[in-house]
């Protein structure tokens, strides 16, 4: 059984979109991933650090995911809020800085409380900054559910104390490097919280309304076994798999939509299956588990050094460089680029097609095709 409130802010996005998905993820078991344990341990550092800065009493945090790059991350999200601290004094005599604040959210979510990484208060603004440690999917701040719901949550102990009109919600998310906030007005924010938020978390509490998959499933704990995704995924053997010849340009485009998802769907019931083959000895009809094709190691480098030498061979190593990541992190970026910045080069990456959601610039196409007829 989940220790999560049912309707989590952190899930948020997706009991907002799929109601039902709230309670039907209780029926399964909550267990942490490495990736989620090395989140939790950059977590704890960025509270000590920042605590540390602010001249607060706290204890160095330790566990094996330490390292160069998570000392690196924590100490710029440190330095970001403490330059957000030094603007908030210039309009306000005395903001205050929250740490890992536990948030009482029960007004408008039933039995739910939640804990903001940290809450930067004054008059004016409030400031929600959530540190995101995870390199998969990149977080953006806008019109995010659970940021919104943190800062209704830091409203309710602070509206009173401080003339509060807007809130700016920042995520921070470095191994992407992706630094996003947006910033949205106390009025506005309690009009969501009345004639959406509330409504959806009471259904959700419930149990109440429809299955309605979306890429909103990526995170949930049922998404493997659900059956509306299941539906929604094998919707596409509707078309018959026609050769694209045949398709239509609306069928390409709808399968298009749907292929990101359907291949990391079709991707999780392997995992699932071949996970209950290995640890739960599952039997599927018409599978069997097999040795998949391995890579040939050396099992002591030194020995195997030593004998190919005393065999005659000495044409046995090759130098290359460190990666340009290490180079740059042995230098220092302004070192690197006074030494190296002439000596870098950054092609163009390979062409992709993706949604209109994408951030990124569109390309011309017209333009690609006259530069490649420049080069020859």
């Amino acid at each position: 059984m989940s220790k999560h409130s049912i309707c989590s802010p952190s899930s948020a996005h997706r009991w907002e979109n799929c109601t039902k998905s709230a309670r039907l993820e209780q029926t399964f078991d909550e267990s942490e991933s490495a990736v989620a344990a090395e989140g939790t341990a950059a977590h704890a550092h960025c509270e000590h650090k920042l605590k540390k800065a602010l001249k607060q009493r706290s204890k160095k945090p330790v566990s094996q995911y330490d390292s160069d790059e998570m000392d690196e991350h924590t100490d710029g999200y440190v330095a970001f809020v403490l330059e957000v601290l030094a603007q908030a004094k210039q309009q306000c005599n005395d903001p205050i800085v929250l740490i890992e604040q536990k948030l009482d959210l029960s007004s408008y979510i039933p039995e739910c409380s939640g804990t903001c990484d940290t809450l930067l208060v004054g008059d004016g603004i409030l400031h929600i900054f959530d540190f995101k440690y995870g390199q998969g999917i990149v977080v953006e701040a806008e019109d995010n559910p659970q940021m919104k719901i943190y800062a209704l949550g830091a409203l309710e102990l602070f509206d009173s104390l401080y003339d509060i009109h807007e809130v700016a919600m920042t995520i921070y998310q470095p191994r992407r490097e992706n630094v996003s906030t947006w910033t949205i007005g106390v009025a506005e924010l309690k009009t969501w919280a009345d004639e959406v938020l509330k409504p959806k978390a009471t259904l959700a509490f419930n149990g109440e309304g429809e299955y309605i998959p979306g890429e909103w499933c990526t995170f949930c704990r049922a998404s493997v076994k659900c059956r509306a995704r299941a539906e929604a995924k094998m919707k596409l053997a509707t078309m018959e798999f026609a050769l694209p010849p045949l398709l239509t340009d609306a069928e390409i485009e709808e399968i298009l939509s749907s292929l990101d998802d359907l291949t990391k769907w079709a991707n999780e019931i392997i995992a699932y299956a071949t996970n209950a083959a290995i640890n739960n000895g599952k039997q599927w009809n018409g599978y069997k588990l097999v040795e998949g094709r391995s890579v040939r190691k050396y099992s002591n480098e030194t020995s195997v050094a030593e004998a190919a030498n005393a065999a005659g061979y000495s044409d046995i190593y090759k130098q290359s460089l460190i990666t340009l990541t290490e180079m740059e992190k042995l230098m220092g970026k302004v070192k690197f680029n006074e030494v190296l910045g002439g000596l870098i080069h950054k092609p163009p990456g390979k062409l992709t097609l993706v949604p209109d959601s994408d951030k990124r610039q569109e390309v011309s196409v017209s333009n690609v095709h006259d530069e490649f007829k420049e080069g020859f």
